[in-house]
């Protein structure tokens, strides 16, 4: 008879996260809150006369020890500099990455805070300014270990696993198709600023990894660091659906931005392109995730046939999107 294996997260039982923080030094107080997390899991967990601690275990296989602990070094760096990140805790020994029973985990420093306004203007100018110091940080050196965002991983192979494995029959030639013009078209944009420089990003800077607190925003999460493009993580704040009002927001978090740090004009016309990678590359993590049973219970609407139908109506409006003028500086 063959059985279903079970996935490495449901070994995280309540007494494996609380035996894996206690095995670091920490007495826990058996209280424990799971966090909005799948690509990870992570917890707040509650440390005996002591404030919560949070704890994220790594997703086993995705990063190397290699990988991590670069992005453990670059928030290091970062909080360093007093730039407003949650950086992993550091123990008397000088780590920041644990392992138990197979499991790979770090700590942080629980911080509160509610997301930015995004339709902000004031809120987006300090956003940029933050950003300029960030990039200014990880303009110092490169990751060694750490990927490329590039078109190859984030768009040719999200493309290939999505149309060998999950769209239906019915779609498959149409997705592949439209698929295939939109590379054409991000290629070709990448390709007339292939010079741009890239520098370490947080590379997934929306909405949900940041914490306003205090007029100053807190950035979470660095997981998906990697070398890209600084307009990388600064197009992702511009929330408005028009053109107009794009534009205004774009101009104030440039303006917070160059404060700090120098803006290369030609990566804005990279916006729509990298906008089409992360749209591809999206609908593949939920691909590749799907045999996490997290995954289903959480994102219901996913590998249906009106999830297809509408995830290729978007990417063909993504289509006249790459069309259009690249946004303004105003």
């Amino acid at each position: 008879m063959n059985t279903v294996a079970p996935h490495p997260f449901e070994t995280l039982t309540p007494e494996f996260i609380l035996a894996a923080v206690e095995s670091v030094g920490y007495f826990c107080d058996g209280h424990i809150l799971a966090l909005n997390s799948y690509e990870n899991r992570v917890y707040q967990v509650g440390i005996d006369d002591q404030p919560p601690l949070i704890a994220k275990f790594y997703r086993p296989q995705r990063w190397s020890n290699e990988q991590i602990l670069e992005e453990h070094q670059y928030c290091l760096e970062l909080a360093e500099e007093e730039l407003p990140v949650v950086a992993p805790m550091v123990d008397e020994q000088g780590y920041t990455l644990h392992e138990y029973n197979g499991f790979r985990f770090a700590l942080y420093v629980r911080r509160g805070g509610r997301a930015p306004e995004l339709d902000n203007l004031e809120h987006l100018f300090v956003l940029g300014r933050t950003l300029g110091r960030i990039h200014l940080v990880g303009a110092s050196k490169p990751f060694l270990h750490r990927p490329v965002l590039d078109s190859e991983s984030f768009g040719y192979k999200s493309i290939e696993f999505v149309r060998d494995h999950f769209i239906p029959d019915s779609l498959r030639e149409a997705y592949a198709t439209l698929a295939q013009d939109l590379m054409e078209m991000v290629e070709a944009a990448f390709a007339e600023v292939s010079d741009v420089r890239l520098i370490r990003v947080h590379g997934d800077c929306h909405g949900g990894n940041l914490l306003w607190r205090d007029e100053t925003p807190h950035f979470v999460d660095f997981d998906d660091a990697r070398m890209a493009p600084a307009i990388q993580d600064l197009w992702m704040l511009l929330s408005s659906p028009e053109r107009l009002e794009r534009e205004k927001q774009l101009a104030e978090v440039i303006a917070g931005y160059s404060e700090f740090a120098d803006f290369d004009p030609r990566e804005l016309h990279l916006i729509e392109p990298l906008r089409t990678l992360r749209m591809l590359h999206y609908c593949a993590w939920l691909a590749r995730r799907w045999e996490d049973p997290a995954f289903p219970h959480s994102f219901t609407f996913f590998n249906t046939e009106r999830y297809w139908g509408e995830h290729i109506l978007q990417l063909r409006e993504q289509f006249f999107a790459l069309k259009e003028p690249v946004l303004r500086l105003m």
